[in-house]
């Protein structure tokens, strides 16, 4: 059996994505707007061109994004993928796993936010977004998400405000789970450290003889539907 890999820098996820480049009801090409509540995101910028509009108790903001940039932010920041034409992006996503274990809101109008059912008939996607499936429930759910996200952008910080508080409602069941994911990756790779720095302050180098290299050769999966585009997709501990 192979050896279980070590999980990247900081228990990260990284995955990369090319952007949906269909058009919005707002004629926005581009993805879903949503929000994570406990995982900061990274996109480091590889081809094309486009934009993040994101929305915070700061405000609405528009960050231009071209191949080389690197842009992040973090938990509680509406954020949405604009495609200006080739749009590729290496996106690096805290809490390695906790994403797909439901840390991701989609900006969906109060109503649907407000009944669970209602929202997971929302945001379910053909075979779970498999690589083939079909790619208009994508643009569905992203075009009701682009609704809400147009009323979230008109409220101001009492709006954005409430759909925090409708998220954490939707979430809270999960949190428990969220919490052993986030010590069995992140957690534990940050206390890895601490354990290091002890005993280097020892005197006690053993755990450098311990050193291993790893490789991914390849995505395991290529083109699973994303909240903002096609995603080719790494081991979770990778």
């Amino acid at each position: 059996m192979p050896e279980r890999p070590a999980p990247l820098p900081g228990g990260i996820g990284v995955s990369r994505l090319r952007v949906y480049d269909t058009t919005a009801p707002d004629g926005v090409v581009g993805g879903t707007p949503h929000v994570h509540l406990c995982c900061t995101e990274g996109y480091a910028v590889t081809g094309g061109e486009g934009a993040v509009q994101t929305l915070t108790a700061g405000g609405y903001r528009e960050t231009p994004l071209r191949p080389g940039a690197v842009v992040w932010f973090e938990p509680g920041t509406v954020h949405r993928l604009v495609n200006g034409g080739g749009l590729t992006i290496v996106v690096l996503m805290q809490n390695s796993g906790l994403p797909e274990a439901g840390d991701a809101v989609l900006t969906f109008p109060p109503e649907v936010l407000a009944d669970p059912a209602a929202y997971a008939a929302a945001a379910a996607l053909p075979d779970g977004g498999a690589p083939g499936a079909d790619v208009t429930a994508a643009y569905r759910r992203r075009d009701l998400a682009v609704t809400g996200f147009q009323a979230l952008r008109a409220g101001g910080p009492a709006e954005l405000a409430a759909f925090h508080a409708a998220a954490l409602a939707l979430r809270r069941p999960l949190l428990a789970r969220w919490r052993e994911r986030w010590a069995a990756g992140a957690g534990r790779a940050a206390a890895t450290t601490g354990e290091q720095l002890d005993a280097l302050e020892r005197g006690d180098p053993g755990h450098l003889a311990e050193a291993r290299v790893y490789a991914v050769d390849e995505p395991v999966e290529r083109g699973r539907l994303g909240m903002c585009g096609l995603l080719d997709t790494y081991p979770a501990n990778a």
